[in-house]
Parts: C-alpha cells; structure tokens; sequence
C-alpha cells in the first residue's frame, strides 16, 4: 500500500509538471488540459487501490490511515497546489506575473492563516470519513483500530495549528494598537 501512495505521489507531480510545460514550452494546449485534468484521477487510483487491498482481506493498517490523510488533503488543497504551481511556472516560463508574497502580518495575513486553517480542517474532515467509508468496508472493528492511529496524531497537529493560525488575528491587533501608541 505504501508503494501506491509513493506511486499516486509521483504520478501528482508529474502530470502536474507535465501539463504545466506543455501548456507553457510546448504551447500544447489540448495536451495540457489532458494533462492537468488527469491529475484527481491519480486521487481515484489510490482510492481504488485501497478499497481493493480492503476488500481483498488486506488488514487496515496505518498506510490506508495515510491514503486517507492522501486523499483529503488532495480535496482540500490540491486545486490550490495547481494553482500556486501554475502562477510560478507562468512567471518563470511565460513571462507571466510574480506571484505575490503574502504580507508578514496583518489583516490580510490573518484572514489567510484562518483559511488555510478551514482548508485543513476539511482535510480532516475529508480523511476522517474516507476511513470511515474504509471501516465499514472491512466491517471488523478489531481489524480497522489501526486505521484510527493516523487521526489521533492529526488531531494534535490540527489542534496546534488552529493556536498558530489564529494567533495572527490576535497578533494583529496588538500590532495595530502598539501602532496608535
């Protein structure tokens, strides 16, 4: 199973690059939409190589725990991934613009960490019924408890970066007032 989340990995990035030079080098346009439309069917091959390793009587261990953590991620963020690589690929190969950096603090700032945030927890949330969708397709509880063990460590890692995310809110506001001072 580790093997087919190495592999879909792989396979991410190199239809990613693959579309984005090709839309960009070879000015192949209809190459590149096929490309980088391919890209969520790397998502779908995972998930069928779990559910058929499940189904198959293969014991639910922590590597589908990590295809879920995959998978949601790839819902949650993957459509930004595209889009912050296709900003750098157009400025550096295209003479497209220079992506803007975000501010160090600030509003703006502030409003991204908590979007990003939101975007994490949908990650979670995608993950969470993903292996739910897994448990029952085992339909052992006993043989699914190593399932669960990615979203433990996820909890905390979700938990720490609510408190970091939504510093900059409260950080911000003791910017703006240390300024009127």
């Amino acid at each position: 199973m580790i093997v087919a989340i190495v592999a879909c990995e792989i396979g991410f990035w190199v239809l990613l690059v693959g579309g984005l030079a090709a839309r960009y080098l070879l000015k192949a346009r209809r190459l590149s939409a096929v490309l980088l439309v391919s890209v969520p069917l790397v998502d779908l091959a995972l998930l069928a190589f779990a559910v058929i390793d499940l189904r198959r009587g293969g014991e639910a261990a922590l590597a589908h725990g990590l295809a879920a953590a995959y998978l949601g991620v790839s819902v949650a963020f993957g459509h930004r991934m595209l889009s912050w690589a296709d900003r750098r690929f157009a400025h550096r190969f295209a003479g497209g613009p220079a992506p803007v950096k975000l501010p160090k603090a600030g509003r703006e700032r502030a409003a991204h960490e908590r979007r990003m945030w939101l975007r994490h927890l949908l990650a979670y949330g995608t993950a969470g019924l993903i292996l739910g969708l897994f448990a029952l397709l085992v339909g052992d509880l006993s043989r699914t408890a190593g399932l669960w063990g990615v979203m433990w460590v996820w909890t905390i890692v979700l938990v720490v970066d609510g408190f970091v995310a939504f510093s900059y809110t409260f950080a911000r506001r003791s910017i703006s007032s240390a300024k009127e001072r």
